[in-house]
């Protein structure tokens, strides 16, 4: 009985979970790497997962973020709650160039962290007096958010022969 059931709210749960999108306002991470940390038997290790993202309104800056991911039954089948320890770097990899303005805190990369309440987002910022780009990667709940966070920076220098670096201030919304 119980089981005639559940069958249908999950095939209704793995539906809409399949149909959320995934991530906003940059391309998909790209995978570098991934290294088991728990072993399960018969079903996918619990694992730590590096990805890099370019910085989809500024060119020149990647940012790298590692992240847990849960193995077992309820990771493979997408049910699983990720932790929230996620670590983050980014850096300037050539020369930067703004494409467009932005606001304080503007989401750079956002994923589901859970089936329905939980996501990893990853913020921009400007230092102004510093001409430093500031990121910071954090986790939240529908009812309550996770205080685990982690912040980079990127100080805006000249590349190559420039001898110029754009200011982020001149790109911030006021």
């Amino acid at each position: 009985m119980i089981l005639s059931i559940l069958r249908p709210v999950a095939a209704i749960l793995i539906a809409v979970a399949a149909l959320t999108p995934r991530c906003a306002g940059a391309e998909e991470p790209d995978l570098i790497f991934r290294k088991s940390t728990v072993f399960h038997f018969l079903t996918p290790n619990d694992k730590l997962a590096t990805y890099a993202l370019d910085d989809p309104a500024v060119d020149g800056v990647a940012c790298y973020f590692t992240v847990p991911e849960k193995g077992g039954v309820a990771g493979t089948l997408g049910l699983a709650e990720q932790v929230s320890d996620i670590s983050l770097a980014c850096r300037q990899y050539g020369p930067v160039k703004f494409k467009e303005k932005f606001s304080q805190g503007d989401v750079v990369f956002r994923e589901r962290r859970s089936l329905f309440f939980k996501k990893m987002q990853i913020v921009r910022g400007c230092d102004k007096k510093r001409n430093v780009l500031v990121y910071m990667v954090y986790s939240d709940k529908l009812i309550e958010g996770s205080p685990k966070n982690s912040t980079s920076t990127v100080a805006v220098q000249p590349w190559g022969a420039s001898t110029d670096a754009p200011k982020c201030a001149d790109w911030v919304n006021d």
